[in-house]
């Protein structure tokens, strides 16, 4: 394939989806305009000419990790098994994401909030609204598990929700920062045990 100019087999999505996986292991200010014309297998004039910018590609590469993510995870916490069953598929469903898929580094969505969402409007607002439609799918299957009795603690749909999710998140990044299955599987397994009991 030609670097230079755009290649004839061009197609948008598939771009965004090389570009995506450059940004995932750069990182945004690692990502340089070469890296990603390299990748792309764009020239620097098609890159921005198609996409206006470095960072309005990653705009794009963020609201598609969003979008195919947060369409995997309700996925698993609205299957028609057990409310224990489909939190312990989510954590494990992460787990296999950031031990099986070493090369990425983790969770994007993560890593750019880590990285920019203090100074980027943008990065902030993608990784907010994941953040709350996905608080928002816990809470039903919190709230399946309250009326139905899975669940037999005192606390809210919402007060679970969050400590699930805090969980959630923290062993994400852990994952990411120290690669320890051992860790990860106990965090997985101790979060679930906060919830339903040993």
């Amino acid at each position: 394939m030609s670097k230079r100019g755009r290649p004839r087999d061009f197609d948008y999505s598939s771009i965004v989806d090389v570009a995506m996986k450059t940004f995932w292991t750069k990182g945004y200010e690692g990502c340089s305009t070469q890296d990603l014309c390299s990748d792309t297998g764009l020239g620097k004039g098609s890159l921005y000419n198609t996409f206006g910018s470095k960072h309005e590609l990653y705009t794009q590469v963020l609201e598609r990790y969003h979008e195919i993510g947060i369409r995997e995870q309700k996925a698993i916490l609205e299957s028609s098994i057990s409310v224990k069953e489909r939190l312990r598929n989510f954590l494990k469903w992460a787990l296999e994401e950031d031990f099986e898929h070493t090369d990425q580094k983790g969770c994007l969505l993560i890593n750019a909030g880590l990285e920019r969402a203090k100074d980027d409007p943008m990065v902030e607002e993608i990784v907010s609204k994941h953040v709350e439609l996905l608080i928002q799918a816990i809470e039903k299957v919190m709230e399946e598990g309250l009326r139905t009795g899975e669940i037999s603690k005192k606390q809210s749909a919402v007060d679970l929700a969050s400590l699930f999710l805090s969980s959630y998140y923290g062993f994400r990044v852990l994952n990411t920062s120290t690669q320890n299955r051992t860790l990860a599987e106990q965090i997985m397994n101790g979060t679930i045990d906060s919830i339903f009991g040993a």
